[in-house]
């Protein structure tokens, strides 16, 4: 690293962010190598287990080093950026060469290749490019070509006196079928495309997986691997729920806010948990202990930009219907805008999924490991009922509930089960007040 005279060097290390975390993982560089920087600029964006950290400098000067490449997992400590700044810095060239030299978070072992590969700001998709394609069906021959066909297509286009350079083929590269050949001869010859096959496509894309979808896809893998699940999925008769909610938001919705149906699961899931608190708990299978909570924080898994997060409705037990639903609001809203706060992102001790009006007619919902239990809302749609008389027609949708088989056996599984179901189906009764 070259430092002009009457400059010093300045190390911003990885910001120690709490919670015992160890690494982090560099997602985002706003910052390039040679770069003048200034005070409060922000120079790169680091992702933890809990949540996504943006990193100012609180020094003024040119970029020399960058520690590291978009997606590498960086240990709390390590230099993340140097700094020439006017005066004196806060390290020497030749301690900085000592740490990076020993640092396993070093990029390469000499400064001009680190340079090199950390002079790459933002991580962005690969294209490959495809290898020379095959004659596509369908496709017209080049002048001169010979076409392809059977022997039995030959003959038989010779006994129709056709001139087989004239016909489009439609099988494999271009290859003339009898098909083929009856469209042309009957259609005197005009080919309208009707029998040739849509293009093969044979291009690739490579996407290096980083930031918060990499950390979904190590939750997602490490729940399957460790938690045997029980997935039960029930119908659910909610007419009864929706005529109540329509009813109090045309008496209370200008006063106390909208209620959509996801309160009342809310609701449902704490007065359920009571009876069975087996259900609001982690299973810490490494220690072997099996954590039972009194507060109800209920995780909501929400769909970003940037992938599934799940912030959390803490003490779901203590809320009315219109509280939850105020605050399920304002965590939406902080979640697609990227403002959640890890305290809003971690905690939960069971979780609701939903995929809304895109919901299937029954999913098989992953356990968000260390919790035990989640519970997954279907699309609701009007389905025939047979009331003993006649079909009539129902508001219905199913849950889809996946317990922790370890620590959840299958009958205290269906007994929470139904006991959703009667408070969804009775909804008076999540009115009540203890």
């Amino acid at each position: 690293m070259r430092v002009a005279d009457g400059h010093g060097l300045y190390e911003i290390k990885v910001p120690d962010v709490g919670e015992g975390i160890a690494e982090a993982e560099l997602t985002g560089w706003m910052t390039t190598l040679g770069a003048q920087l200034r005070e409060d600029d922000v120079i790169a964006e680091v992702m933890t287990e809990k949540a996504a950290v943006e990193i100012p400098t609180n020094v003024s000067g040119k970029v020399l080093y960058l520690g590291g490449d978009v997606g590498d997992t960086l240990a709390i400590g390590s230099t993340l950026i140097v700094i020439e700044v006017e005066g004196v810095g806060n390290t020497s060239k030749e301690d900085l060469a000592r740490k990076l030299a020993g640092s396993a978070t070093a990029t390469a072992s000499t400064p001009a290749k680190t340079h090199a590969q950390a002079a790459k700001p933002v991580s962005s998709p690969k294209v490959v490019k495809p290898k020379a394609p095959a004659p596509i069906a369908g496709q017209r021959r080049a002048e001169g070509e010979k076409p392809l066909a059977t022997p039995s297509v030959r003959k038989r286009a010779r006994e129709l006196g056709v001139d087989l350079r004239r016909v489009l083929g439609s099988g494999p590269a271009g290859r003339i079928t009898h098909e083929d050949l009856t469209h042309f001869h009957e259609t005197g010859g005009q080919f309208s495309g009707a029998l040739a096959k849509r293009p093969q496509r044979t291009g690739e894309t490579e996407e290096k997986v980083i930031g918060l979808r990499r950390k979904i896809a190590e939750r997602m893998a490490l729940s399957k691997s460790r938690i045997p699940h029980i997935t039960i999925v029930e119908e659910v008769d909610v007419s009864d729920l929706e005529e109540l909610r329509a009813q109090l938001n045309k008496a209370r919705a200008e006063t106390k806010g909208k209620l959509t149906v996801l309160p009342f699961v809310i609701r449902a899931i704490a007065d359920a948990v009571a009876d069975q608190p087996n259900m609001n708990a982690h299973f810490e299978d490494d220690d072997s202990i099996f954590r039972k909570f009194e507060a109800v924080h209920i995780g909501i898994a929400t769909q970003t930009p940037g992938g599934l997060i799940v912030p959390v409705v803490r003490h779901a037990e203590a809320m009315t219907l219109w509280e939850s639903a105020a605050e399920l609001g304002r965590l939406a809203v902080a979640a697609r805008e990227g403002s959640a706060t890890r305290e809003e992102l971690s905690g939960s001790t069971i979780t609701i999924t939903s995929l809304g009006p895109l919901g299937a007619l029954a999913t098989t919902p992953i356990i968000n490991y260390p919790e035990v239990a989640i519970v997954g809302i279907n699309k609701m749609e009007v389905r025939p009922h047979w009331d003993g008389a006649a079909f009539v027609p129902r508001k219905k949708m199913n849950i889809s509930c996946s317990f922790d088989h370890r620590v959840i056996d299958g009958w205290d599984a269906a007994v929470f089960v139904q006991k959703l179901k009667m408070l969804l189906e009775t909804p008076a009764l999540l009115l009540l007040e203890d």
